[in-house]
């Protein structure tokens, strides 16, 4: 099996900044695309940004130029900088990864339990 951890959420005030962690662990042999997406509400979960295994990224519209996405294969760990946060940025973060186990020729995309940013004065 799996598991992706999340780390780093928080309450900060509006402009400031939090910087969450994604650790996974199990049988792995390869990860190959990772993200963070987030969920408010009475909204459906979206993507906030991916990053492929040579480091490629996609943001989401409204994170550009804000957030960071980046990772470390060798320690099968994930990160996001979060900086200039907004009130609209407060939601549930999940870490997601598509993941090769050892022995399995098929990837499986696991999800994380998620972690509370909150963005309020």
């Amino acid at each position: 099996q799996v598991q992706l951890v999340e780390s780093g959420g928080g309450l900060v005030q509006p402009g400031g900044s939090l910087r969450l962690s994604c650790a996974a662990s199990g049988i792995i042999f390869r990860i190959n695309t990772m993200g963070w997406y987030r969920q408010s509400p009475g909204k459906q979960r979206e993507l906030v940004a991916t990053i492929t295994r040579d480091s490629s990224t996609v943001y989401a519209d409204s994170v550009k130029g804000r957030f960071t996405i980046s990772r470390d294969n060798a320690k099968n760990t994930m990160w996001l900088q979060m900086d200039n946060l907004k009130p609209e940025d407060t939601a549930i973060y999940y870490c997601n990864a598509v993941v090769v186990r050892l022995g399995s020729p098929t990837s499986n995309t696991y999800w994380g339990q998620g972690t509370q940013v909150t963005v309020s004065s």
